[in-house]
């Protein structure tokens, strides 16, 4: 199975910048999308962003123009940098993969905790 492992996260003041990584236990250059999902306390798990083997992005309406994500095949790992961080993206963050217009595939981990305080 494909392990993930998902790191970077932190505790920041409101307008700073965190760099989150997912690390995955074998080759991401066959994956046709990886993600970077969140959930916040209460709250359903929630489709951050998306990027495709062919570097195609895809963000939700509350991260545009500020989170940017990435893949580095040669690390196996993708990225996902936050910028102008708001305490409304306080949450954990995980990450998975997933055929195009598929369901998750990989069992999800225990995410990477991201608070921003006001």
């Amino acid at each position: 199975q494909v392990q993930l492992v998902e790191s970077g996260g932190g505790l920041v003041q409101a307008g700073g910048s965190l760099r989150l990584s997912c690390a995955s236990s074998t080759s991401i250059s066959t994956f046709d999308t990886m993600d970077w999902y969140r959930q916040a306390p209460g709250k359903q798990r929630e489709l951050v962003a998306s990027i495709t083997s062919g570097g195609s992005t895809n963000y939700v309406n509350s991260v545009k123009g500020r989170f940017t994500i990435s893949r580095d095949n040669a690390k196996n790992t993708i990225y996902l940098q936050m910028n102008s961080l708001r305490p409304k993206d306080t949450a954990v963050y995980f990450c998975n993969v997933r055929r195009y217009f598929g369901p998750a595939l990989a069992y999800w981990g225990q995410g990477t905790q991201v608070t921003v305080s006001s």
